[in-house]
C-alpha cells in the first residue's frame, strides 16, 4: 500500500483529501501543517507520493518542494493549488513537481491524479 503525505496548513483540508482517498482504496497516511513540518516528515517516513500545498506558513510548498526535492530526486509531488496561483504552479512543475491539482477539487481529479502519479 503506497504512503501519502498531505501538507496543507489547514487541518479540515488535509482531512478533506485523506477522506476523499480513504474512499478510493487507500490507508496509509502522513500529515504536515507547513513546508518546514514537511521535510522533516518526508525524511523521516519516505512516503511514495507529497500532495503539497503551494500557499503555508513557515515555508511555502515551493521552498518545500525544492528542498524534498533536493534531498530525494526521486520524491513524487503534486501541488494542490488555489485558483490564481498559475505562475507558482508553472514554477513548481519547472522544479520537478509531477502535476497539480486546484483547489477547490474534485474528488475525482484528485483520486485520478493520486492513481496516476502511483502507476
Amino acid at each position: 500500500m503506497p504512503k501519502i503525505m498531505i501538507v496543507d496548513d489547514a487541518a479540515f483540508m488535509r482531512m478533506m483529501i485523506k477522506e476523499n482517498l480513504k474512499k478510493a482504496g487507500f490507508s496509509d497516511f502522513v500529515e504536515a501543517g507547513n513546508g518546514e513540518e514537511a521535510i522533516a516528515v518526508f525524511n523521516e517516513a519516505k512516503p511514495d507520493l507529497v500532495l503539497l500545498d503551494i500557499t503555508m506558513p513557515v515555508k511555502d510548498g515551493l521552498a518545500a518542494l525544492q528542498e524534498i526535492r533536493a534531498n530525494d530526486p526521486g520524491a513524487q509531488i503534486v501541488m494542490c493549488s488555489a485558483i490564481g496561483q498559475e505562475k507558482m504552479v508553472i514554477e513548481a512543475i519547472k522544479m520537478g513537481a509531477l502535476d497539480f491539482i486546484v483547489k477547490p477539487f474534485k474528488p475525482e481529479r484528485l483520486v485520478q491524479t493520486v492513481r496516476n502519479v502511483l502507476g
